[in-house]
């Protein structure tokens, strides 16, 4: 799968794409449906599949700091999209210029001219444009002058419920993982590189490995069991992501204790799977009553990984 960033060293696509765009938050099993019936479209016409999706994300760009907590970075996005059989990916930067594109200009300059899509699979709510004032009677219209074809995908339901990822970021900031993962087709998870952190945790006798997350806001807080894949290692572990607020954290972290793993993993890339919530984070009265009860994380989350891993139990 091929990354396309702005209007340079964008192939020729002689022959057209098929494709589709949106912003693809969290890759839940409805996209994953979407780029499965996109699939099967492409490899009918013998052309490539292209998602076309912004950074920041609109509602980000709108919104700042009040926007939803995203699901996923767009590193995140693009590990399942390349899962997904997807060949390129066009990533725009949505900024000032982007925003004030009409809906006719947005889709005659990059959707038709620059990506040569001749065919486009989209959900019944698309809005595209400034205002989002386009709406997909325009995008076929305006596809009629390029000879290409707009079709709408039916919105995807798990008992009968449509799955989206507003409903997925509902059931995070509930604690219900389970629930969450049956939406996304896999459990929620988290990708960052271990920077250096205050040393406390040493200092304490629990080390962590600590995250740099470069967000806001976040779709889950709390104490959790987590499963961590660093390259082809699994690693297991209790993992806080919050504020802090007891040791007057400023920013959103992650930290992870890693059972019995003693090595150094600065500057690594993990990918943190969230498998079961222990507690919301609190602000304890102590930092001995913090200690106390990290240790009883601990504790429980060997616990829950006892049936999976016997080496876990001290």
């Amino acid at each position: 799968m091929r990354l396309l960033r702005g209007l340079q060293h964008i192939p020729e696509f002689d022959a057209g794409t098929v494709a589709t765009i949106g912003n693809f938050d969290g890759v839940h099993r409805g996209h994953q449906a979407l780029l499965t019936a996109l699939r099967i479209q492409a490899d009918r016409l013998k052309l490539p599949v292209l998602v076309i999706l912004f950074e920041p994300q609109p509602g980000e760009y709108f919104l700042s700091a009040s926007a939803p907590a995203r699901l996923s970075s767009l590193r995140e996005k693009l590990t399942v999209l390349r899962q997904c059989g997807v060949d390129y990916v066009y990533c725009l930067k949505f900024d000032k210029r982007l925003s004030l594109l009409s809906a006719t200009e947005f889709a005659e300059q990059f959707i038709f001219s620059c990506l040569r899509v001749n065919y486009i699979l989209i959900g019944r709510d698309f809005r595209f444009g400034s205002n989002r004032q386009g709406d997909v009677d325009l995008l076929k219209t305006l596809a009629k002058k390029s000879a290409a074809c707009v079709q709408t995908f039916a919105d995807f339901a798990i008992a009968e419920e449509r799955v989206s990822s507003t409903k997925i970021r509902n059931m995070l900031q509930r604690g219900e993982l389970s629930q969450a993962a049956n939406l996304l087709g896999r459990p929620y998870s988290l990708c960052g590189r271990v920077i250096q952190g205050d040393g406390r945790g040493r200092q304490w006798g629990i080390p962590t490995a600590n995250l740099s997350l470069h967000r806001i806001n976040l779709p889950i807080r709390g104490v959790f069991c987590v499963q961590v894949q660093r390259g082809k290692q699994l690693l297991y572990g209790v993992a806080n992501i919050g504020s802090r607020p007891t040791v007057d954290g400023s920013k959103n972290s992650l930290e992870i204790h890693f059972f019995d793993f003693d090595e150094s993993l600065y500057g690594d890339l993990l990918h943190v799977f969230f498998l079961h919530k222990l507690r919301d984070e609190v602000k304890f009265s102590s930092i001995d009553a913090l200690i106390a009860q990290i240790h009883d994380d601990i504790t429980a989350a060997k616990l829950f990984f006892q049936p999976f891993i016997n080496n876990l139990v001290e």
